[in-house]
């Protein structure tokens, strides 16, 4: 079995593979703190609770855009899992070829939903990933990874509304019972759903626009379902894109 993990600022999305199928996922909190000892421990209760067994762990890659917790998971994997993480970087063979300015730059989720993305629906095609930060992420009809666009994301938007009003509150994303709000909270919950597909739409029609009618959109991310119902671009949603993206780039490894 394989372990993946995708570790972003906000969330870590932890899978596990049984060849080529994803037979259990969790989605946590990042928390910055957290030891290697408190990862042990966590995994172990996961899977105790799922009657799962540590031993029967053959790999483990990550994929991180939180640097300060990459010792923490080495360490984790070594002490609970008698084995040594493989972290996705620059120097990984992803079998996609990077054209950012400078290779580094690109978070390492970005290139492992590039690398998915075309293996599942080949090219050209853009990823929509809702995360902290919402990034367009462009692939070639050649496999190549051409670089994209990154956007303040639905929970950052929704906590700098918060911040910087004095009478407006707090709300959650969701889909609004309609579209003019005739109460506080459903005048923002209507302006930042319908705001975000448009948003989204409008930088998806100019980058199509650019990379030929033929580009596909696929959504991943723990929101995007709320997207994909109106956007009129993406109508693809694969909640499981990263980790299988993982799983892909584990497997070139291995062969």
């Amino acid at each position: 079995m394989l372990l993946a993990l995708d570790v972003g600022n906000t969330n870590v999305t932890i899978g596990i593979f049984e060849g080529e199928h994803l037979t259990r996922n969790w989605r946590l909190r990042t928390v910055h703190e957290q030891t290697a000892d408190e990862w042990g421990i966590l995994l172990r209760n996961l899977f105790s609770l799922s009657g799962l067994d540590t031993g029967q762990i053959k790999g483990i890659i990550v994929a991180s855009v939180v640097p300060i917790l990459d010792a923490n998971l080495a360490l984790m994997a070594e002490r609970y899992f008698h084995t040594e993480a493989m972290f996705v970087g620059p120097g990984s063979d992803t079998g996609i070829r990077v054209l950012y300015d400078n290779p580094r730059e690109v978070g390492a989720d970005r290139v492992v939903n590039a690398v998915a993305a075309f293996h599942k629906f080949g090219g050209p095609c853009i990823v929509v990933d809702l995360g902290t930060a919402i990034t367009f992420d462009a692939v070639s009809a050649n496999g190549e990874y051409l670089g994209g666009v990154i956007c303040p994301g639905i929970g950052i938007s929704i906590g700098g509304l918060f911040a910087k009003t004095a009478r407006l509150p707090m709300v959650d994303f969701r889909e609004p019972e309609k579209l003019i709000g005739t109460n506080t909270v459903g005048s923002i919950q209507s302006g930042l759903y319908f705001g975000m597909i448009g948003m989204i739409d409008g930088i998806l029609e100019r980058m199509v626009e650019t990379m030929g009618a033929a580009t596909k959109a696929v959504a991943t991310g723990g929101q995007a379902h709320l997207i994909v119902k109106h956007s009129r671009f993406v109508k693809t949603l694969d909640e499981d894109l990263t980790l299988d993206g993982l799983r892909l780039i584990w497997d070139r490894r291995r062969r």
